[in-house]
């Protein structure tokens, strides 16, 4: 029970986003109990662990087994996601027998049609093996020029360039080609990871002095102040931007950022996302339960565990415990998780058919 005396328990795992290890979903595993019991809303699937071993994705015939069997499990009801951005943040790779991905960056250089091919082929790819979510595109603007200490997005080539309109244009093309094969995009890395000097896979990262309004730009473009743009979901950063924020809290746990900006600034309706949990900006400093608490408060929806940095099969027990906890106390209240559970069960339900397509860019 959630602990507020509701005869029917708020399915608090549906705020969840897991990962887990495991190239076939097993009766006796947690995870089978957490799509069953517990109605885990998503998972996440990596190609490779942090040891170099095979996660979850060996070639295109096992993961649809294992997309068909993890769907059985939740009655068809469950997100499936992957970052599948291209260039070097593929999870579906070549090596494995997918289709080979250009960069964004490269795609910038080669220009839009490039970018409509590769997109409408990743797109094509995701559907046809089971992924109905793309973390993916990435809004990041690059810094210009690009700093070579600062390598996270534009070292890796993840960035469609340093213009924002450019960068708009070609995300606009991903999410239509997505949306065209009833995928949905989650855009990333809220408010904007271009400029960030350091990585918050490793640990705290200020990126106050570096940060520029511009980077919001391609989101505004994107959400649209109508309420007709794209409203799939939004990835949080783990980032500290004391002009966004002057607590000092990451964007992932921010309420200012999450809530003010995001939600009512830029008027974006969808579901709002963190990046991992289990990244060390946020593990180094919070409990998992704090993390949890602090990102829910904060006002996202989804909450991420990669179980990919570190194995915690735990995490959905955990997790539940610590939103219980939050009802209990009146620090959030039943209202508040109903309207995340509403913007998940949009996303799920696939009503992109019903969705504008984003705005052209101009």
């Amino acid at each position: 029970m959630s602990g507020t005396g509701r005869e029917a328990p708020l399915p608090l795992g549906q705020l969840f986003m897991l990962g887990f290890r495991g190239e076939e979903l097993h009766s006796s595993s947690w995870l089978h109990h957490a799509l069953r019991h517990d109605k885990l809303g998503g998972v996440l699937l990596f190609d490779r662990n942090v040891d170099g071993s095979i996660q979850n994705i060996r070639s295109p015939a096992q993961l649809r087994r294992l997309t068909r069997a993890l769907q059985d499990a939740a009655d068809g009801q469950l997100l499936i996601a992957v970052d599948q951005e291209g260039g070097k943040v593929c999870r579906l790779k070549a090596a494995a027998g997918f289709p080979p991905l250009p960069a964004a960056a490269d795609l910038a250089t080669q220009g839009m049609e490039a970018s409509k091919q590769a997109a409408n082929l990743c797109a094509e790819m995701l559907a046809h093996n089971g992924i109905n979510l793309n973390f993916a595109p990435v809004l990041d603007v690059d810094a210009e020029p690009p700093n070579p200490v600062c390598p996270v997005i534009g070292g890796y080539g993840r960035s469609f360039g340093a213009d924002p309109d450019v960068v708009t244009e070609h995300a606009t093309v991903w999410v239509n080609a997505h949306h065209a094969q009833g995928i949905a995009c989650c855009l990333k890395h809220f408010p904007g990871h271009g400029r960030a000097c350091g990585d918050t896979h490793l640990g705290f990262v200020d990126a106050s002095s570096t940060w520029q309004p511009l980077e919001l730009e391609p989101y505004r473009r994107l959400i649209g102040t109508d309420g007709t743009g794209f409203q799939d979901a939004v990835m949080s950063a783990h980032l500290v931007l004391h002009q966004l924020d002057a607590s000092g809290r990451p964007a992932t746990l921010s309420q200012p950022v999450l809530s003010g900006l995001l939600r009512r600034e830029l008027g974006f309706q969808g579901v709002v996302c963190t990046d991992d949990l289990q990244m060390g900006a946020i593990r180094q400093h919070w409990s998992f339960q704090e993390a949890v608490q602090q990102a829910l408060l904060a006002g996202a929806d989804m909450l991420v565990v990669g179980n990919n940095l570190v194995d915690q099969p735990t995490a959905l027990q955990e997790g539940i415990a610590a939103i219980e906890e939050l009802l209990a106390t009146g620090r959030i209240d039943e209202e508040r998780i109903q309207a995340s559970l509403v913007r998940l069960q949009a996303l799920k339900a696939g009503s992109l058919q019903k969705r504008n397509s984003c705005p052209a860019s101009h």
